[in-house]
């Protein structure tokens, strides 16, 4: 059997149908490249889970690299503060990138560990020992030192870049939506102070997150609605198939049209169910060499073992939601429709509008459900309602036993539509 070449929740292969935002991003560091100076206010990719948002920044990543910028990547996480990790992967890369003479080398490392005690970083030269016990204190630094440290770091990074031959620094930060508000304050601050004078600072700062994250950067400083928010799409047909068709391809094995065109139209155009369809086919189908032609057929095999991952997935979200977030989302589920309106859930559960607004919101935050249009919502990910739906009709199934059904709910084969028929875009039930 050849190496199977699809990896859930990994980064793909062939990262396809993204060439529009990749050129967005090489225009907002080309300015750096070309000029010297800052790239712009902040950039952020948006939306659901699992349509790619990390893999863009982590192919951007690659191309800013060879084209000679120094990068820095953080992820950020509930209840915890990002800018620690920040400051941290920045010193990292430049020590790595090995641009600093010698002699530079030991003042750097302390101006980078004077910055680091701003952020609660621990010290390990002896210089600083004594400031990092002043420091031990519960009380936390004056967040205009922060800001004034954030500013000092940035700059200095990405000066030494410049001087010594390269682009300039770009920061990638993934999961903007978990951040802290006082974290994100700083660093918002931050790029502001930079913006004033962007002829001396190569530097762009790239991030990615949940649908919610304009309201989440706007309520950690009014400014952060200057930042350029740009929403990431689901897959076209064409380049779903292409993100399946071409990982198999470099291994001599061929799909058919038509099973292509049947996992695009099952995965609606997100690039992590492309994932999970297309490796249970390639462990159903166990391709041995070139010439191998997996079809609808092995798609179908395969389906029990993609919806075994799914109902994983699926089961872990409706366990950790509250009561009335059930109560939420199964009045979604079981309408039917691909939106839901507020007024229609309000109705279902007896409620007013206005007490469904913070369980909603919490739904959002977490990437379960997402605005459709004024007044409406729809849930993320494809198959969810089913999954629902079968948990109510038949009581919650554990990960292990997912109830019977489609996509992220069921070990029995369920028909296929042939595969000319069917939007991928639109939600089949």
């Amino acid at each position: 059997m050849l190496p199977n070449p699809y990896a859930p929740g990994e980064l793909p292969r062939v990262l396809a149908g993204r060439e529009q935002q990749q050129d967005r991003i090489r225009g907002y560091l080309s300015r750096i490249g070309t000029y010297g100076e800052m790239g712009g206010p902040l950039l952020v990719f948006l939306g659901p889970r699992g349509v790619g948002k990390t893999s863009l920044l982590r192919e951007a990543q690659r191309d800013a690299e060879e084209h000679g910028f120094i990068t820095a990547w953080v992820a950020c996480r509930r209840n915890a503060p990002f800018l620690p990790d920040l400051v941290s992967r920045v010193g990292k890369a430049v020590e790595s990138a090995d641009i600093l003479p010698r002699a530079e080398k030991g003042t750097w490392k302390l101006r980078l560990e004077n910055i680091g005690l701003e952020f609660g970083l621990p010290s390990v030269v002896k210089v600083s020992a004594t400031a990092a016990a002043d420091r031990s204190e519960a009380e936390a630094p004056p967040r205009g030192a922060q800001i004034s440290a954030m500013e000092d770091l940035l700059h200095e990074t990405s000066s030494q870049i410049r001087a010594r031959g390269g682009a300039g620094l770009v920061v990638f930060v993934d999961e903007l939506h978990a951040a802290t508000r006082d974290d994100l304050a700083v660093l918002l601050n931050a790029m502001q102070n930079l913006a004033g004078r962007r002829e001396d600072n190569p530097l762009a700062i790239i991030g990615a997150g949940l649908p919610s994250t304009p309201g989440v950067l706007v309520n950690a400083a009014t400014f952060g609605e200057r930042s350029t928010f740009l929403t990431l799409p689901r897959l076209e047909p064409a380049a779903a198939a292409a993100a399946v068709a071409e990982p198999a391809a470099e291994l001599g094995v061929t799909w058919t049209p038509a099973s292509l065109q049947t996992v695009a139209a099952e995965a609606q155009g997100f690039p992590y169910l492309l994932q999970v369809l297309a490796h249970a086919t390639w462990e159903v189908a166990k391709p041995s060499g070139t010439g191998d032609v997996l079809d609808v057929d092995q798609v179908r095999s395969g389906l029990p073992l993609a919806d075994d991952q799914l109902s994983s997935m699926y089961a872990a979200r409706w366990a950790a939601a509250t009561e009335l977030e059930k109560q939420i989302m199964s009045v979604m589920a079981q309408a039917g429709t691909p939106t839901v309106t507020r007024a229609e859930i309000a109705a279902a559960l007896g409620r007013p509008t206005q007490a469904l607004g913070v369980p909603r919101e919490r739904l959002i935050d977490k990437g379960i459900i997402e605005p459709a249009s004024r007044g409406e919502v729809r849930f993320t990910m494809p198959g969810f309602d089913r999954y629902i739906r079968e948990t109510l009709a038949t009581g919650a199934p554990s990960p292990a036993d997912p109830a019977p059904g489609s996509l992220g709910a069921g070990r029995r084969p369920r028909e296929l539509p042939p595969a000319s028929e069917g939007d991928p875009d639109a939600p089949r039930r």
